[in-house]
């Protein structure tokens, strides 16, 4: 097994140090999982980052009725 030296903001390893912590992990074991599924060519940050946003159609925008500049109008819009 190879070691890989990275540099990272000191405030974002304290963060994920804490959240692997939470999660019975390290970061280590958390960075080799992602480069494994990075090298796989499977991106586990665009899976988890899809959802579905019953604002938007899809294909020509919003959904009639959204108001893109208001908060509260996306807000409600997704709630539905």
């Amino acid at each position: 097994m190879s070691n890989l030296t990275i540099s990272v903001d000191d405030e974002l390893i304290r963060k994920a140090r804490i959240k692997a912590i939470e999660q019975g992990t390290s970061v280590s074991a958390k960075v080799r999982e992602f480069l494994a599924q990075y090298a796989l060519g499977t991106n586990p940050v665009a899976s988890a980052a899809t959802v579905a946003l019953p604002v938007f159609d899809g294909a020509t925008g919003l959904q009639q009725g959204i108001d893109p500049l208001s908060n509260k109008s996306l807000l409600q819009a997704a709630e539905a």
